[in-house]
């Protein structure tokens, strides 16, 4: 996602400086290119031997200090930047950018940086909601400055607040956000995802194993390539980013109910949810004690929702559909595509190790009236993307014919 991308860092004098080690690795290992801009307050709370051997680059500190080729560093160091994050960003370099004083190596380099400058705040939470520095946040976002809002908890001076570095995964998550391409803005993508429980009793219910990560990595991919993204989830551990609206549901009417109330104006909707076929006929109202002899329980087929999408689907919707098999995956999936009218099948047969439920990777088919593409096992998250992909190819080729 971030190769080839050069990501200027600049660090100042907070206690929270330790935690941008971690973002600074990320986006290394994310393919990156990462250089770090330090103030001298900064090398207090951490040494730049840290972040130069983290981003295998020569870490800036000195505004003066002698250049191994001959440039002129603030200017370089901002040309070279396709985005330019701070964190953590204290009272003092947010005042700085917002009066336009340029006095240190950092201060200088942002007053010449044309790429997008993403200020993450950390301080104490009396200084973060002093009305100069509010003003000069204020300021700085009329100005198109990017920023994160800090978290709230106990913070290291012992006040609890609003003040505290967001996590590094949080930071990188904003990044990966900021630099992604936007081929999906201005669409909304409704996303399903996880195994639907159909209650039993009180305490137990039906379902499968899946975990929801094929269904949440796309809705990531989505939000990150700027659509609105609707994720209508059952039950998972997993957490999706705040810019993607989620509705929580347990049951497979449930999900029924929450997918046809956001379809009406979705210009795609994909089904990876593994939504459970049949569900008891009565729940019991008290646990079922455990008695002599088998129980027997009486199933109905729940609503099909993808087939109901595809009766529904207007003109210009993109409708796909998974089929998740374990035997015949190809004339199975392929009589889904056709009987349930979707655009896209994503078939994967789940018995394959590392393809299906419950881990990051994924084997699939895609197929579509025109072929099928097979791809081999990749992440996830790399999957979402070339689904979307495909997605976009549907709907470029729509708009070209239309």
């Amino acid at each position: 996602m971030l190769k080839d991308k050069t990501i200027v860092v600049g660090v100042t004098g907070g206690i929270a400086a330790f935690k941008v080690v971690s973002v600074v690795s990320s986006l290394k290992k994310m393919g990156a290119n990462v250089r770090v801009i330090m103030t001298r307050s900064a090398t207090e709370f951490i040494q730049p031997l840290t972040f130069r051997v983290i981003s295998n680059n020569p870490v800036h500190v000195e505004q003066f200090e002698e250049p191994k080729v001959w440039n002129v560093e603030h200017i370089s160091l901002a040309d070279s930047a396709d985005l330019f994050l701070i964190a953590p960003a204290t009272a003092n370099i947010i005042g700085k950018i917002a009066n336009g004083i340029a006095d240190d190596l950092l201060s200088t380099t942002v007053m010449a940086v044309q790429a997008p400058v993403l200020i993450v705040p950390s301080m104490n939470v009396k200084m973060y909601n002093n009305p100069i520095v509010q003003q000069n946040i204020a300021k700085l976002k009329e100005y198109g400055y990017l920023f994160m809002e800090p978290n709230e908890g106990l913070q290291a001076c012992g006040d609890v607040g609003k003040g505290r570095l967001p996590e590094p995964d949080e930071i990188v998550a904003r990044v990966v956000y900021e630099l992604a391409p936007k081929d999906f803005r201005g669409k909304k993508v409704v996303v399903t995802a996880g195994g639907t429980r159909e209650a039993i009793d009180p305490v137990r219910f039906l379902s499968n194993p899946s975990s929801g990560k094929m269904g949440y990595a796309i809705a990531e991919a989505a939000y990150l390539r700027g659509a609105e993204v609707v994720l209508v989830s059952a039950p998972t551990h997993l957490k999706a980013s705040q810019g993607i609206r989620v509705i929580p549901v347990i049951s497979a009417q449930q999900m029924y109910e929450a997918v046809l109330s956001e379809v009406e104006d979705a210009d795609v909707v994909i089904k990876a949810a593994a939504v459970a076929d049949y569900t008891p006929v009565k729940v019991a109202e008290h646990k079922i004690k455990k008695g002599e002899g088998n129980l027997t329980i009486e199933l109905t087929r729940t609503p099909d929702i993808l087939a109901e999408l595809g009766k529904r689907k207007k003109v210009g919707q993109i409708l796909v559909g998974f089929a998740a098999e374990t035997q015949n995956l190809l004339e199975n999936a392929k009589s889904k595509l056709e009987r349930k009218n979707a655009d896209l099948i994503i078939a994967n047969d789940v018995s394959i190790k590392g393809s299906g439920f419950g881990v990051d990777t994924n084997k699939v088919t895609i197929l579509s009236r025109n072929g099928k593409e097979i791809l081999p096992m990749m992440s996830k998250k790399e999957l979402a993307h070339r689904i979307l992909d495909r997605v976009l190819n549907f709907m470029n080729d729509f708009t070209a014919k239309s």
